[in-house]
């Protein structure tokens, strides 16, 4: 039989932290080979751990119990059964070749990746951003904090995404709607999964960027797509294409707010543009040009 490497200095492999027993019987039972394991934390006893493995056609948990021993020296040990090892590592390595009950050590199992939906198209402003277009598929690498996680998309490109522009896409959605959803994704969005950076006309209009996030308020912004809100909505304003609104807050969610015809209220930021105040000046015609040009 092979010797098997995996390395058990690598903590990040083989370390699952605070995992249910069951969420770890239903990682490594799917497993075809045994040996495959993980460590996990023991949730009857803090400090301790618990070692995971495929076994035949069942999953073992073995307790490994943390020690201070005192005698000779203060020493911390890690316990399995009548044995014991100054570090996990250790006691990994000697799995390798010794026996548990009925199989060695042979690798970590293989962490599900989390993998997320974009429900909006992200341009990124900064390096670290990582773009996105509706529709895309992106692994979860790590969630750095409450509203940017680091992202993984399907050509290898990482990078900071914004959370309140995607959601959870999971498995069963996979199978059932996969094909209709690409499907769509092809027809809707013109060339959305051509990678060339070119994009069709239509798909910048749910961009956030970073920048308009980033403007100065108040700031005027034209109303491009009519909305009429939900009647229970107290708080949402109705917009009407060529609407001014003065927006006084944008939000990562999507939902800024501001105030039109004397009303403060809240309506979604794929329905309004800023208008630029420098160079598109000319365009916009207030009323009084327009009498002036009738009288």
């Amino acid at each position: 039989m092979a010797i098997h490497t995996f390395d058990a200095h690598d903590r990040n492999s083989w370390y699952f932290g605070a995992m249910s027993r069951q969420d770890a019987n239903e990682l490594l039972i799917q497993e075809r080979d045994n040996g495959v394991f993980l460590v996990r934390d023991s949730n009857t006893i803090t400090g301790d751990y618990v070692l995971c493995v495929k076994e035949n056609t069942k999953v073992s948990h073995y307790i490994i119990n943390k020690i201070q021993q005192h005698a000779p020296t203060l020493q911390t040990v890690y316990r399995i059964g009548d044995h014991s090892f100054v570090d996990l590592p250790e006691l990994l390595d000697f799995y390798k070749i010794h026996y548990l009950d009925t199989t060695v050590l042979i690798r970590p199992v293989q962490r599900k990746t989390e993998r997320v939906i974009a429900k909006f198209d992200f341009d990124g402003s900064d390096a670290d951003d990582l773009p996105f277009r509706k529709g895309e598929i992106l692994y979860i690498v790590s969630k750095d904090e409450e509203q940017w996680w680091t992202a993984r998309n399907s050509l290898g490109h990482t990078g900071q995404i914004p959370v309140p522009y995607v959601q959870k896409y999971d498995d069963t959605q996979l199978n059932s709607c996969t094909n209709t959803l690409e499907r769509s994704i092809n027809n809707g969005a013109g060339n959305i999964m051509n990678n060339t950076g070119k994009s069709s006309p239509h798909q910048s209009d749910n961009t956030l960027k970073k920048s308009n996030l980033n403007r100065k308020l108040p700031a005027l912004a034209r109303v491009k797509q009519a909305r009429v809100p939900n009647a229970y909505d107290k708080t949402a304003l109705k917009l009407e294409v060529g609407d001014v609104i003065t927006v006084t807050k944008t939000n990562i969610n999507g939902q800024w707010e501001g105030e039109l015809r004397g009303k403060s209220g809240h309506f979604p930021f794929t329905h309004v543009e800023f208008i630029e105040q420098d160079h598109h000046h000319h365009h916009h015609h207030n009323a009084s040009d327009e009498w002036n040009t009738t009288e």
